[in-house]
């Protein structure tokens, strides 16, 4: 008997780490960091509604070898944007991103509550134009909430937003620099990622969660 007992708390022992793992694995964080994905291609799960969203290898990247990079050359006020299948309501969303180039915009940003292409809100950083801004997008028409001056500065930076009912805050590499509220968009909708017109741009470590589920 004492040796039965022996064998089950060892199998109990070693069973314990696994079901830790998958209690991690099963969450409420979502993570994105494309390197599972393949080159060349749109990630599964993702839907561009314009411009040119595909994987590709950079070896600056933070989490390497891949990131997901717009890099349409398009003009005036298109916006490059692809949807992700994750639908939010108030949630905590984050990603890294680098301007890689653009002559009439760079950098981009977040998307999220978005109901389509034509509505939804962003938050995006231009080092051309040295601010973070917040918007909302109606009916495809862009309306400024709030903006930041951020100087210019190369390489790789955190954006991230929070949104709980009617209430937006803005980060830019841990701090918040817009803090708005707006009831455009009161239902969860896709969150998504984004550019302007020939902003060309990468973005890696996309991570989404939903408020209030966790610490």
């Amino acid at each position: 008997m004492p040796r039965v007992l022996g064998i089950l708390l060892t199998a109990l022992f070693l069973t314990a780490p696994l079901d830790e793992k998958k209690e991690k694995a099963d969450g409420p964080e979502k993570k994105w960091n494309f390197d599972g994905d393949q080159a060349r291609e749109t990630p599964k799960g993702f839907t561009s509604a314009a411009g040119e969203w595909k994987v590709a290898a950079d070896a600056s990247a933070p989490s390497k070898p891949n990131v997901l990079a717009q890099s349409a050359r398009n003009k005036g006020s298109t916006f490059n944007l692809v949807l992700i299948d994750a639908a939010c309501k108030d949630v905590k969303l984050s990603v890294q991103m680098k301007a890689v180039a653009g002559g009439e915009d760079q950098g981009g940003g977040l998307v999220w509550r978005a109901k389509d292409s034509k509505n939804y809100y962003v938050a995006r950083y231009n080092p051309l134009e040295s601010n973070y801004r917040v918007y909302k997008v109606v009916d495809g028409k862009r309306t400024t909430l709030q903006s930041a001056d951020i100087p210019a500065a190369a390489g790789w930076h955190t954006l991230k937003i929070e949104m709980e009912g009617n209430h937006i805050e803005c980060y830019f590499d841990g701090k918040k620099h817009l803090d708005v509220k707006d009831d455009a968009f009161k239902e969860a909708g896709k969150i998504g990622l984004w550019t302007k017109a020939d902003a060309q741009t990468h973005f890696d470590d996309l991570k989404a969660e939903e408020n209030g589920e966790k610490n």
